[in-house]
């Protein structure tokens, strides 16, 4: 596994001086582990938190730091020490999709998961994989009916073809009023701004729209 990144995650349940230790030597094991692997450790995080809790600062910074730097490998004593019932899913589910590899060294390479837990993961990334259809649906459907109401993004945005229109960065409140006027939902109007580049959720536009229109009665 040579040239390949890892990270190093321990956790013990307690903040009790005893299990200072425990954290200390999962830590050593590990980065003993990684060296037998030829990994090269690029950050190692620890949390003293009960393992059904996804609330843990060095859960959290794991995650960003693996979404962020494209991690290859995570190091872990067991498979436990991510988590424990729904929290160890979440968080193996969440690894993966990063693309991430975890090795136990209980298992001296990747967790031996069982079959039940296999078969869990496999439909959560089918369930997230529809979601993300639906979603791409929702914002073409809502392009769609925008187009058919009479609406030109190219004329009011800076796509490829303005140069001189409005910068993506700042939500455009006047479209919003236009694509309202046309009929539009609030969600079809999200789903529109979604798709030319805007992140914007419903409430946003809803909230924003009422802005507006206060502002335009005082």
């Amino acid at each position: 596994m040579k040239n390949k990144s890892c990270v190093i995650y321990c956790r013990v349940s307690t903040e009790k001086e005893s299990q200072e230790v425990s954290l200390e030597r999962q830590e050593e094991e590990l980065k003993s582990f990684a060296g037998k692997l030829d990994l090269k450790v690029s950050k190692i995080f620890t949390d003293k938190h009960s393992g059904y809790d996804v609330e843990r600062e060095g859960l959290l910074s794991l995650l960003e730091f693996v979404k962020s730097a494209g991690v290859d490998v995570v190091l872990v004593q067991d498979e436990t020490r991510l988590g424990r019932g729904n929290a160890r899913m979440a968080v193996l589910h969440l690894l993966q999709k990063s693309g991430s590899e975890v090795f136990s060294l209980n298992d001296a390479g990747p967790v031996s998961l069982n079959e039940m837990d296999t078969m869990l993961l496999n439909i959560l990334a089918i369930v997230e994989e529809y979601q993300r259809k639906i979603h791409n649906a929702k914002i073409r459907r809502g392009m769609r009916r925008a187009v058919e109401k009479g609406y030109r993004p190219e004329k009011n945005l800076k796509l490829k073809g303005n140069p001189e229109g409005r910068e993506r960065i700042d939500l455009p409140v006047n479209e919003i009023i236009n694509l309202r006027e046309k009929g539009l939902t609030f969600e079809e109007i999200a789903s529109t701004l979604r798709g030319l580049g805007f992140q914007v959720s419903k409430a946003t536009v809803h909230r924003r729209y009422a802005e507006i229109i206060e502002g335009l009665k005082g």
